[in-house]
């Protein structure tokens, strides 16, 4: 079972969570995050985050709060906040429910605290590790089938949305037209060191642990070898794994996990027990 949150953020916006509390005594807490067009019920995730917690962590799995999305899952319930979204927002979502954590306001305080991303959320959980880390204290970073860079756009089409203003994309599962404000650019370029995902993921200093599928059509392997690269670390590879680690959308917590979740989730205990062990 999960229990619902809501957390305001330094914007004023909500971010909705729901929090797995083990029945024993929890040896570490772990924040899970979302990719692009994801929200916190999707596929594997909730899933994940239970197994976790039967495996003996508090797990806090949140929407950003330019996600668009709410609890109302069929849809992109609030576009007006998918346009708004940025890296640094996203940045200051994990500060945010970090912060939480450790003041008690959720669950896990004095808990060894570890972030988790999939795919953008990997992005974002290695730039918050890199440009926060001495503020975080993180005990460890663990990314999913992350992206190695938060902009792949050609020049053209940068100077195209800077000059319109917004870009558009849709969303696969809803059918929805979403807008993205052109200001998801300008930071970027405003910040170019601060959006360079190879650079912060060098900066890290807790230990990291890098998953990838070696099918994942959306974000190339390579992507995951590079962070890995600049983590220092060794690339655990998902064979046949795809980008949603092989699990359809809905998932039901009693479905047959796919042999590429289970692979993530032990890889992910075994992390997390052998960096609590290290560290005590």
């Amino acid at each position: 079972m999960s229990t619902p949150f809501t957390l305001e953020n330094t914007h004023g916006l909500d971010l909705l969570g729901d929090t797995h509390t083990p029945s024993a005594p929890p040896t570490a807490c772990v924040i899970l995050m979302h990719g692009f067009k994801g929200y916190k019920d999707y596929g594997f995730i909730p899933i994940l985050a239970h197994d976790l917690c039967e495996a003996g962590f508090v797990v806090h799995r949140f929407n950003f709060s330019t996600s668009g999305m709410t609890n109302e899952i069929e849809t992109f319930a609030r576009p007006d906040l998918f346009a708004l979204d940025t890296w640094t927002r996203q940045v200051e979502d994990v500060v945010r429910v970090v912060d939480a954590v450790r003041v008690g306001e959720i669950v896990g305080k004095d808990l060894p605290i570890y972030i988790l991303g999939h795919s953008r959320g990997g992005g974002s959980a290695l730039l918050a590790a890199g440009r926060h880390g001495e503020e975080l204290d993180l005990a460890g970073v663990i990314t999913i089938n992350a992206v190695d860079c938060c902009s792949r756009m050609a020049k053209d089409e940068q100077d195209a949305l800077l000059k319109r203003g917004y870009t558009m994309t849709q969303s696969a599962r809803t059918e929805q037209d979403l807008r993205i404000e052109s200001a998801w650019l300008r930071e970027q370029l405003d910040d170019v060191q601060g959006h360079d995902v190879a650079l912060q993921a060098k900066k890290i200093a807790c230990p990291v642990c890098v998953i990838h599928g070696d099918d994942d059509q959306a974000v190339d392997l390579s992507a995951g070898k590079a962070i890995a690269q600049a983590c220092r670390t060794t690339l655990v590879s998902l064979n046949s794994g795809n980008h949603v680690l092989n699990m359809p959308n809905p998932s039901d917590l009693d479905c047959v996990r796919s042999p590429q979740l289970l692979k993530t989730t032990g890889t992910i205990t075994r992390f997390i027990a052998n960096t609590v062990s290290s560290s005590s």
